[in-house]
């Protein structure tokens, strides 16, 4: 038997990718989620998609939206598993109240990064982003090939 290798480390669930295509992270933050027990155990299978995932900020509080939680076939028949809701991130007022300053003043944008596992529990990366323009999202690919050829170019030569 085989394992299919992972992109991610060990302690990491699932990455958005697309996230640092799409915006310049500016901070992160790492903040705590309420689960359900089915919620864990997908976890654990790493049956999750973060690509569509964003924060919203409402009375004080923030969630992580459109995180797809796919559950178990294996669930329990007695609960009727909702892999779309809105789920509570776990932050110090201070943190929330900087995230909230910074999305109403400055024009930042929140984006979940990842999840990951922490000592058995499930935490979230926040990123405090600005949206690139087409422009900026070229410059970092052509920046990246550059790297790329560079990388190649020393390869070569020993």
């Amino acid at each position: 038997m085989s394992k299919k290798k992972s992109k991610t480390a060990p302690n990491q669930i699932v990455v958005n990718r697309k996230a640092r295509h799409e915006y310049f992270v500016e901070d992160t933050i790492e903040a705590g989620l309420v689960l359900e027990g089915w919620e864990v155990k997908s976890l654990r299978e790493a049956r999750v998609q973060l690509n569509d995932g964003f924060i919203m900020l409402r009375n004080g509080e923030a969630f992580l939206m459109s995180c797809l939680i796919t559950p178990l076939t294996t669930a329990s028949t007695h609960i009727l598993p909702e892999s779309l809701r809105a789920r509570k991130l776990l932050l110090h007022r201070r943190e929330l109240s900087r995230l909230i300053g910074s999305v109403q003043q400055k024009g930042f944008t929140c984006i979940p990064l990842d999840l990951h596992w922490n000592r058995g529990r499930v935490k979230c990366t926040i990123a405090l982003a600005k949206g690139k323009k087409l422009h900026d999202k070229r410059a970092t690919q052509k920046d990246r090939d550059w790297e790329r050829q560079k990388q190649r170019a020393t390869r070569e030569m020993r």
